[in-house]
């Protein structure tokens, strides 16, 4: 690559850093043991740092995971995630939002999934749609939202016309891996790419699919094949759109398409799941 054509992102958001931090080049260069001359052709664009100096400079100026890996992405690297607990105490304050949340969108039903696609919250609505067709005991051992939706013996007993979907999922978690090849999304991607359930012209499939965060399902529900829209919104820090902050979290909740469809006794009753929290 010609030194002329180099991205200046990167420059712009060191520019912006050392401004924040009140650093001169010269400071900066001290600190990385480099010359203000390299610290100036890296802000104007005619070098680009390597993945050490960019993680050098933010050691030098003592940035957080977000901020570090925003400045990644300006040079062309892929993020570090750090595997967050959501579970962890100074989570709770989120955890009280989410559960808040989830009561909220009864009676349509909810889940709350981290990066993995791992189930960390339902509402009362989910126990309520899927108890109906599906045992308690199999419904209690649900963890994983993806491997829910492709069993057989899970959603996949009721929901239909999948193929598409499924295959965009894949796509999805294809792509991500690809950016961030972390142990647990590999292992994930790997167990659905064994499902059997995955078409196996997916990658083909999910190519001529424009992909969106939101699609159609087919289920039965009350004796009949109804449609639903199954929507998904993300939770994250705020930020540039290339980077949300773990924990990254997504909630992904079914409305029926049909506004005479009454769901409203998905929510009442008896209803317990060990993801159910209130």
């Amino acid at each position: 690559m010609a030194e002329s054509s180099v991205d200046p992102t990167f420059g712009r958001f060191l520019r912006f850093w050392r401004s924040v931090h009140k650093i001169s080049q010269e400071e900066l260069s001290h600190r990385l043991s480099s010359s203000p001359r390299h610290i100036s052709r890296l802000e104007n664009g005619t070098s680009r740092p390597s993945e050490t100096m960019i993680e050098d400079i933010a050691e030098a100026m003592q940035m957080g995971d977000r901020d570090r890996n925003h400045l990644r992405i300006s040079a062309g690297y892929s993020p570090q995630q750090q595997h967050i607990d959501f579970h962890a105490p100074e989570f709770k304050w989120l955890r009280k939002a989410m559960l808040l949340t989830l009561r909220a969108m009864d009676p349509y039903p909810t889940t709350l999934l981290d990066s993995s696609g791992t189930i960390l919250m339902v509402n009362r609505a989910w126990v309520g749609f899927y108890s109906a067709t599906i045992p308690a005991a199999q419904l209690d051992k649900v963890t994983n939202h993806f491997d829910f939706l492709f069993s057989r013996q899970g959603a996949g007993t009721i929901l239909s016309g999948w193929e598409d979907t499924l295959s965009m999922i894949v796509m999805s978690l294809k792509q991500d891996a690809m950016f961030n090849e972390s142990p647990d999304k590999l292992a994930a991607l790997e167990k659905l790419l064994n499902n059997p359930n995955v078409p196996d012209d997916w990658a083909q499939r999910a190519s001529r699919l424009d992909p969106m965060a939101s699609f159609r399902v087919q289920a039965d529900y009350q004796g009949g094949l109804r449609r639903f829209y199954s929507v998904s919104q993300i939770v994250g820090a705020l930020g540039p759109a290339a980077y949300v902050s773990e924990p990254k979290l997504t909630i992904s909740t079914l409305y029926p398409e049909d506004d005479n469809l009454d769901v409203s006794g998905l929510a009442e009753g008896e209803l317990d799941h060990p993801l159910l929290p209130y």
